[in-house]
């Protein structure tokens, strides 16, 4: 065995043992001298599944948001909201925005769509062959659907939808799949529909499970306009006395700077118009054991505000690929399962109450630091500035 291997076991890799061989490692092979990330309250056991080569644990900062008053079909009443984060100021900004909207009576949200994708791509001998075998596809959905779902108890196959490319037949597999995230259900679900289909279709070329159409951790206009996981709106009519006695800005103001920074996002090709949401996300996929890179995805949205014929302000954020789970991955894990239960999101049938979650606090955050960043003509200061200078700089 090398002297650079990483020791392993075979028969238990997360022993107290085999931790101990590792941290002892790191600490021949590295400048390091570990202690905080050798202390943990688990067992090292429970991570069977989420982690390799385990030596210890990163301790992230969690802090507690709230009431966080929703509207939805899912999530109806005030949550309080576990955000971890090293970046100062960020909860105090989305605590802020969460007092509007509990001034403002709640934000409505709705859960519009779900659907989480595999993508095949499919390779034939040329493009009338291509749109030969698309045809033939449509015609065997029923049967498709049977074999991809005999897979899961969960998974339901929803749709295939089919794109065309030279002799190619691009694809979207997409499921509902409960309270899982789904990805490696969906996997497991379509390759065995792909095999079915390979065998009933022999002038296929061959096949790809994935073709990257599924757009996985990343952002896509396939992803805004079908979605990708759950597709959810938050939205808000804010009274101008709310929007004025605690953001110090009117709702003409908040729509002006909405125009321009729409303009902004037009011009330099952004995911999204929106201000931050992936920092709330982010913040509550580390508290609650979603995968993180998820943000890729999630973090894709729209933004629409106008000012309404009363004067109040009305603010809206559509999420058509917001990914998060309640069952499965790192959900069970001891101190993420803690803090799904602070909102009441822990485990089968809370999938849908957490996305809506998700996304009244991706609200909270867009008014807050919508706000904040004008800049006050009277004393020439911005508020954006002076938090991070008070709240968010760990010299």
């Amino acid at each position: 065995m090398s002297d650079n291997k990483i020791p392993r076991s075979s028969e238990d890799d997360y022993s107290p043992e085999i931790l101990a061989r590792r941290q002892d490692f790191i600490e021949e092979k590295t400048p390091a001298r570990l202690h905080h990330t050798r202390q943990y309250s688990f067992e090292a056991d429970v991570m069977s599944g989420n982690i390799e080569n385990m030596f210890g644990a990163v301790q992230v900062p969690v802090g507690l948001a709230g009431p966080l008053l929703v509207d939805g079909e899912h999530a109806k009443g005030e949550f309080y909201v576990p955000m971890a984060t090293v970046e100062g100021t960020m909860l105090a900004s989305y605590n802020r925005g969460m007092k509007v909207i509990r001034e403002s009576g709640g934000v409505k949200t709705t859960v519009c769509g779900e659907a989480m994708q595999r993508a095949p791509v499919f390779v034939c001998a040329d493009a009338r062959d291509a749109r030969d075998f698309e045809q033939w596809l449509v015609a065997h959905f029923t049967e498709i659907k049977a074999v991809a779902e005999a897979t899961t108890s969960i998974g339901k196959l929803l749709e295939i939808e089919h794109y065309i490319a030279h002799n190619m037949v691009f694809t979207r597999f997409d499921y509902s799949t409960g309270d899982a995230a789904g990805q490696n259900m969906t996997s497991k679900a379509t390759f065995a529909a792909c095999e079915w289909i390979n065998q009933q279709y022999p002038r296929l070329s061959h096949y790809l499970l994935s073709g990257n159409f599924d757009t996985e951790k990343k952002t896509s206009s396939v992803n805004m306009l079908k979605g990708r996981g759950r597709r959810v709106t938050a939205e808000i009519t804010i009274p101008r006395d709310v929007l004025i006695n605690n953001l110090r800005i009117t709702p003409q103001q908040m729509h002006y700077g909405q125009g321009i920074s729409t303009l902004s996002s037009f011009l330099t090709n952004s995911s999204n118009n929106a201000a931050h949401p992936a920092n709330g996300l982010a913040a509550l996929y580390l508290a609650t054991g979603q995968d993180i890179a998820n943000i890729g995805e999630s973090n894709q949205c729209s933004t629409y505000n106008k000012v309404t014929r009363d004067g109040d302000y009305y603010f809206s954020i559509t999420l058509p690929s917001l990914i998060v789970a309640t069952y499965g991955g790192g959900t069970a894990l001891p101190t993420q399962r803690e803090c799904l239960e602070i909102m009441d999101c822990f485990g089968v049938g809370k999938a849908l109450k957490l996305a809506e979650i998700a996304a009244a606090l991706t609200m909270a955050g867009e008014l807050s630091l919508g706000a904040a960043t004008r800049l006050d003509k009277d004393t020439r200061r911005n508020e954006w500035v002076d938090a991070h200078e008070r709240l968010g700089r760990n010299r």
